[in-house]
């Protein structure tokens, strides 16, 4: 597995993959030397600097997540909600076929290993409400500002 870290706005992203696929994106809270991109690598960090500077919506990127059945069933619905939309845990849930499955969903929402890629911070609370995410909410939070279409303009 080769390893590539890139500075965004909300942190340092490492990103481990090889010539099979993208296996895990996350997010750091400490620093780390960001080093040479391995040649492997280099489309997905080309990708990440355009979404980051908003040029980018969706990602085409050869995935290969490790997980269970299910929950590879709920990464690919997440992979359907559009770029500047949100969904809540029940419709998810719903999408999924099983309503009664929202805590599932919401555990293998969790568990995606592919930050940002599949979109995980898309998925809301019913009530509207930004709920668990992995990275942190704050980052939650600035991921829907930067992929929210009427973008909020600081007054002062």
């Amino acid at each position: 597995m080769e390893i590539a870290h890139l500075q965004t706005p909300i942190g340092i992203s490492k990103f481990v993959g090889d010539e099979n696929g993208l296996v895990s994106v996350s997010v750091l809270d400490n620093n780390v030397p960001i080093g040479i991109v391995p040649e492997v690598l280099e489309e997905v960090v080309y990708q990440f600097k355009e979404y980051f500077e908003g040029s980018r919506t969706h990602f085409d990127l050869v995935l290969n997540p490790e997980g269970t059945l299910f929950q590879k069933k709920v990464w690919e619905l997440l992979q359907e909600i559009p770029y500047g939309k949100t969904i809540s845990y029940l419709e998810l849930s719903k999408r999924l076929g099983d309503p009664k499955a929202i805590r599932a969903v919401a555990a293998a929402n969790g568990k995606n290993p592919l930050w940002i890629v599949i979109p995980c911070h898309r998925v809301i609370g019913s009530n509207g409400d930004l709920t668990g995410y992995a990275g942190g909410l704050h980052r939650k939070k600035w991921l829907l500002e930067h992929e929210s279409p009427s973008k909020q303009m600081a007054l002062f």
